[in-house]
């Protein structure tokens, strides 16, 4: 039987094994992330065969992201008790199940669950890797680690259009949903023969079960509140009570938390000033990564007459060009101020959504993809500085808590991005059901004034 401990990996694979055991995570979350925004593309065909409305077909991209969203928070717990091997092993077998399944689906009701299924799974293996850079590679080695680690959370929503449109075109939606499986099977195959086993546990401890229903509750609840913000007239009690209802969760989970010994979220990290900054800025990355990867695809085929396969095309020299900058903006990350790297990266995705908001009609292709590299160099630059900033200052025991909070601040900002986003278009103008140029123009607007005001609290960051 092969010795995968840290020092039976160092016997085996030399110093590569550290690398190795990124490739396995980077991976897994390629794969994750991919998922996350390949559907996408597919919306449109998806909407024509199933009869669907964006309040309807919005589910697919927000389900998964709110799922992921609260499963993540259980990682923590997972690691302390089977280690990043065991449980990213069985993360990423299920997600691939759940991925054909969700393939053969027959009505909305099934291909929406096989989302929230995929989410669940990609939310328990997404903090996985944030979470071995930092135990397993040197504070002053963290940020080129970081930046290649990176590459498979932001190269994955710059690429996955392109992989879905071909797919869309050449087959069908189907295969949008078909397609991660093989990657995180070869994942499975990886992660049991480059990853460590634990060298010690800490004592057993009661998983907080009732933080997590309640927290599911209140990602669901808030969005399906938001959801329903599309058919207001008629239904304002309705909305009135399960806003209520959603605040009282809020108040009855912080409370928990804060009692519990093994809270679910450790809410004393958000004391710390940097940490909190970073959170308040990972949920703007987060809103700009998955709004504007919802948004740039249904938008030119919408209202441009691209094809599935000409939308994906436009994230390709964004995701060449993040191909380069990830990791220079990850070794920057080491040496510069993590505050300095996020504001420059909101300053180039703000100024890349006012052009998509002030001339997308006017513009060809060519310029749309220089928007669109805009944009994602600055999400390029942000996501390293964002996780040193707040990692770096934490003690190892607390790196754990650390990465599952910063990761779901994210998830939960691209959750609520991807919904208000979805809204704001359906609440446009439209012609013969279909959003006009109008509509998303709105959202457009929407993306980059929230992602702009980020900049107030990152100003305050003092690393």
């Amino acid at each position: 039987m092969a010795d995968n401990t840290i020092a039976g990996l160092e016997a085996r694979y030399g110093e590569r094994w550290r690398w190795l055991a990124v490739a396995t995570v980077v991976l897994g979350t390629m794969a994750t992330v991919l998922s996350a925004t390949v559907v996408n593309v597919a919306l449109h065909d998806i909407m024509l065969e199933f009869g669907l409305r964006q309040g309807t077909v919005h589910w697919l991209a927000t389900g998964f992201i709110a799922s992921m969203t609260t499963t993540m928070l259980a990682s923590a717990w997972l690691l302390d008790r089977f280690g990043v091997r065991k449980t990213l092993a069985i993360a990423m077998a299920l997600f691939a199940v759940i991925s054909v399944a969700g393939g053969f689906a027959q009505t909305p009701a099934q291909l929406i669950s096989a989302r929230v299924g995929q989410g669940a799974m990609a939310g328990l293996m997404q903090p996985m890797g944030m979470y071995l850079v930092f135990r397993i590679f040197p504070a002053d080695r963290r940020g080129q680690a970081m930046g290649i680690y990176g590459m498979g959370v932001i190269l994955a929503p710059a690429l996955g259009p392109v992989l879905g449109g071909f797919l869309v075109d050449q087959f069908n939606w189907r295969y949008v949903m078909f397609a991660p499986a093989p990657v995180t099977l070869i994942g499975v195959l990886m992660a049991w023969r480059f990853l460590p086993v634990p060298v010690s546990r800490p004592a057993r401890y009661a998983f907080d079960w009732p933080g997590l229903v309640m927290l599911g509750a209140i990602v669901g609840l808030t969005l399906d509140t938001l959801t329903r913000f599309q058919s207001f007239e008629g239904h304002e009690l309705r909305l009135l009570v399960q806003a209520l209802v959603d605040v009282l969760l809020l108040i009855i989970f912080v409370r928990r938390e804060r009692t519990i010994k093994h809270p679910l979220v450790n809410l004393a990290l958000l004391r710390q000033p940097v940490f909190l900054y970073a959170t308040i800025g990972a949920m703007a990355l987060g809103l700009a990564l998955f709004g504007s990867t919802y948004l740039i695809p249904l938008f030119v085929q919408t209202t441009l007459g691209f094809s599935a396969t000409e939308a994906g095309l436009l994230m390709l020299p964004a995701g060449v060009v993040l191909g380069v900058i990830f990791p220079l903006s990850g070794r920057l990350a080491d040496k510069q101020s993590a505050r300095s790297l996020v504001l420059f990266g909101i300053a180039m995705f703000a100024l890349s959504a006012v052009l998509f908001a002030s001339t997308g009609q006017f513009a060809g292709f060519g310029w749309l993809a220089f928007w669109a590299v805009l944009g994602r160099i600055g999400i390029g630059f942000m996501l390293p500085a964002l996780s040193m900033g707040a990692l770096n200052p934490l003690p190892p025991e607390l790196m754990g808590a650390g990465s599952s909070s910063i990761n779901f601040a994210r998830q939960l900002g691209g959750a609520l991005g991807v919904n208000v986003v979805a809204l704001t278009i359906e609440f446009g103008e439209h012609q013969n059901g279909i959003p006009t140029l109008q509509a998303f123009e709105s959202a457009w607007w929407l993306v980059a004034i929230f992602v702009a005001l980020a900049a107030i609290p990152i100003w305050k960051m003092r690393v």
